[in-house]
């Protein structure tokens, strides 16, 4: 039986919810905190407490694996149908700093349930613990509803401890173990939905390149007046660099830079303009107080579906009190650039780098360093996978589900780029949950709805897979 019955997954959950709920407090009570050396034992720790829960939910396999950093765990439990897909669940156990002082009316490393059990407090309740604990409740519902011994597709999950440290060795790792991690989709369980009342599926994330520009002119700080007019001044070039980087309909001005980029369909569009979007809400949580982008989008379709350039940072010359009439010895910038499907951030970078050089006059010395870059991901709206997904949510949550896409960028692309699998979101936090903030916490009700979604998921995915 591929399918699974609604009544007999809720009656499930609802049997198992205490349970579930006092196990997730305990993983929350280990301070995996990954930026902190300090607490390198206690991402150690977590990655094998949740090495020890996934044994005992029934995954025949369950490893830990080591990097140069913090270790991630590994699991699987075969399908047994040979027909059956692969599916890759990603997610991760390492979390945000977090002290009472920081503005936390609660100890974030003990979980507090409010007394109408509506909510925990917690940090990582939302961001990722919580989001990735919900697939072991999700898939033993799935089997008890089904009476199934083993999920309906090949389940695989990899749980990273360094996510909130920028995933440092996480491609390396992706890449020696693309064996054990093939799959035909990855579900990554660490991203949200638009409100409570709006339940979303995230079809897309951008990438990111960024880059520090270091501009050299004289060999020391000159006499403004003794040479001013007559020698290159750095500082003036860095700030011509920033002023071309965009012209008049804040489009980016290097040359290449949207060659082949996916653009947004009309019905995308649609979709995009249906969603109960507030811009003077978000003006608010932005604390800004206007918008402005590239003509001809709307604020939700830069964010999501355009790429950008943006100035991270500028320096040079003098910044102390008082005036001081020199031509600076050098300057400095930081650019990013965030970018969508069909955008290769190599060839960007090659197109930024040839660009640069172009702007740096005569007399003026430029290095031009780039850090590890993202590539943005993307999945078709008619991906059958896809369509999974919404049908799952939309039984979870007894209402439509709608689309969005993310406007930072993560490493479910690294899985992509390296798998060659679709990646696709499933994830039921909602931006009132505080990711990195004090006070992060989990809306119980939702949390469960995502243990739903996922048992609803495997039998469908199964039943409708295309090759």
């Amino acid at each position: 039986m591929s399918d699974t019955p609604d009544s007999a997954v809720r009656t499930y959950i609802d049997t198992h919810r205490a349970a579930f709920l006092a196990d997730l407090a305990e993983w929350l009570r280990i301070p995996s905190v990954s930026a902190q050396p300090a607490h390198a034992p206690d991402v150690r720790r977590s990655a094998q407490w949740l090495a020890a829960k996934l044994t005992g939910t029934g995954f025949p396999v369950v490893e830990t694996w080591d990097t140069p950093g913090a270790p991630a765990v590994y699991a699987e439990w075969p399908s047994g149908d040979p027909a059956a897909p692969t599916v890759l669940v990603y997610g991760h156990h390492d979390v945000q700093p977090a002290a009472r002082e920081d503005g936390w009316d609660t100890e974030p490393f003990e979980p507090f349930t409010t007394p109408d059990g509506s909510r925990m407090y917690a940090r990582g309740a939302a961001d990722d613990k919580g989001q990735v604990f919900f697939h072991t409740l999700g898939v033993r519902a799935h089997l008890a509803a089904t009476g199934r011994t083993a999920p309906a597709v090949n389940l695989k999950l990899l749980v990273e401890g360094e996510e909130e440290s920028g995933s440092p060795h996480f491609r390396a790792l992706v890449e020696a173990r693309a064996d054990r991690l093939a799959a035909d989709v990855v579900i990554v369980s660490d991203t949200g939905m638009w409100s409570e009342t709006t339940p979303t599926v995230c079809t897309g994330m951008r990438g990111v390149a960024d880059c520090e520009i270091e501009l050299h002119g004289p060999d020391q700080d000159i006499h403004s007046g003794s040479f001013g007019g007559a020698v290159p001044n750095p500082a003036t070039v860095a700030a011509r660099i920033v002023a071309a980087l965009h012209d008049a309909d804040e489009r980016v001005t290097i040359p290449g830079f949207y060659d082949g980029i996916t653009e947004l369909s009309d019905a995308e569009r649609q979709l995009i303009a249906e969603l109960p979007f507030d811009e003077s809400e978000w003006l608010r949580t932005a604390k800004s107080y206007g918008t402005l982008g590239e003509a001809g989008y709307t604020t939700l379709e830069r964010v999501w579906a355009r790429p950008t350039a943006e100035l991270n940072g500028i320096g040079g010359g003098y910044q102390g009190p008082g005036g001081k009439t020199i031509i600076p010895k050098g300057a400095q910038l930081k650019l990013s650039f965030r970018l969508v499907s069909g955008q290769d951030p190599y060839v960007i970078e090659a197109a930024v780098k040839d660009w640069v050089a172009a702007q740096v006059p005569a007399g003026i010395r430029h290095e031009i360093t780039f850090g590890a870059p993202t590539r943005p991901c993307l999945t078709p709206l008619d991906h059958p996978a896809l369509q999974s997904v919404t049908r799952a949510m939309a039984r979870a949550f007894g209402e439509k589900v709608r689309y969005t896409r993310e406007g930072g960028s993560g490493p479910a692309a690294d899985l992509q780029d390296v798998l060659g699998a679709p990646v696709l979101f499933l994830g039921i936090s909602v931006p009132s949950d505080g990711w990195h903030a004090p006070n992060e916490k989990v809306e119980i009700d939702l949390l469960l709805k995502g243990v739903e979604a996922t048992a609803y998921l495997w039998g469908d995915l199964a039943a409708h897979w295309t090759v």
